[in-house]
């Protein structure tokens, strides 16, 4: 949970772009995207697959040089 308690003469605009920053730091907008559809675990687990290929490839291809 984000909490912002408001600073002494702080105007709405810095309030609302520092709340915006806390939720972007904390992960709340990843997670949400995330969530928003059901996704099969099967689709996970292919996801968390081809992104350990790609980075295996980019760190094999960084030491080559």
């Amino acid at each position: 949970m984000v909490k912002l308690t408001l600073r002494e003469r702080e105007t709405a605009q810095e309030a609302v772009r520092r709340f915006r920053k806390l939720v972007e730091r904390s992960g709340i907008k990843k997670e949400m995207r995330v969530r928003e559809f059901y996704e099969k675990p099967s689709e996970t687990k292919r996801r968390a697959r081809l992104r350990a290929q790609r980075r295996s490839r980019r760190e094999r291809m960084l030491t080559s040089r």
